[in-house]
């Protein structure tokens, strides 16, 4: 199983949020460089950048990410996968040419599905579907709008796609430390068939450890608990590869 620490940039600093709400923001590194440099020296192979500005409806945080992507290619190895804000073909082929290996897209793959499906037949195994899940809804538009279809409909419709996976967030776990929902990632994995990333609420090894066990689950995506120290980035690789207490 992949280990994607997070990386969430807020007016270009290293955040993270409680539940999505921006009124809930923590900074972690005010460096993000600097923060994504830790990653590669601790020996990521992924990296989960998110830019929260335009995932709220702001400007795109350009130079930024521009400089993220120049990092990780200078440091072979580095893989990156961005979201936030990319809800048009302009946006993700944008972020394809600064050279990020996968393209996270939510509101895109709800609100214009056979755009989306064109998208992810020119990119095989390149775009990651994100279904930010509340109870059993889907949420876009960062969280603050109801997706029309139901989940098990947008399932379906994912299962047709040559997608490289589909990230599974749970919303009310998100930023919470409040142990992750291996039963919904699992669930949605199985159903899009295709590998699913884990997002929300992991707080220990074992959860990751927990996570690596189970087939559909292909990454997790890791954020609060490596910033809060609960453990080290090496510890978690680890994890992810079982290794350590069961």
């Amino acid at each position: 199983m992949d280990l994607l620490p997070a990386l969430d940039l807020r007016h270009g600093r290293v955040v993270r949020l409680l539940r999505g709400d921006d009124h809930e923001r923590v900074v972690y590194a005010e460096d993000a460089l600097a923060q994504l440099a830790a990653f590669i020296q601790a020996g990521a192979v992924w990296a989960h950048v998110v830019d929260l500005d335009a995932a709220f409806g702001e400007a795109r945080q350009e130079r930024l990410l521009t400089a993220v992507a120049a990092l990780a290619k200078s440091r072979s190895g580095l893989r990156l996968e961005l979201g936030g804000g990319l809800r048009d073909r302009t946006s993700v082929e944008w972020a394809f040419d600064l050279g990020y290996e996968r393209v996270v897209v939510g509101s895109l793959a709800l609100s214009d599905p056979e755009g989306f499906a064109e998208l992810a037949t020119a990119h095989p195994g390149r775009l990651v579907a994100a279904l930010d899940i509340a109870g059993d809804t889907v949420r876009l538009s960062g969280w603050r709008e109801d997706a029309r279809e139901p989940l098990s409909a947008i399932c379906r419709r994912m299962a047709r796609l040559p997608l490289g996976a589909v990230l599974v967030t749970d919303i009310e776990r998100d930023g919470m430390l409040s142990g992750p929902n291996l039963e919904l990632a699992c669930r949605v994995g199985a159903a899009c068939r295709c590998p699913a990333l884990l997002s929300g609420g992991v707080r220990e090894l074992d959860d990751l450890r927990r996570a690596a066990r189970v087939g559909e689950i292909g990454g997790a995506v890791v954020g609060t608990a490596l910033y809060q120290g609960r453990f080290t980035l090496e510890e978690a690789l680890a994890a992810c590869r079982g290794e350590g207490r069961r």
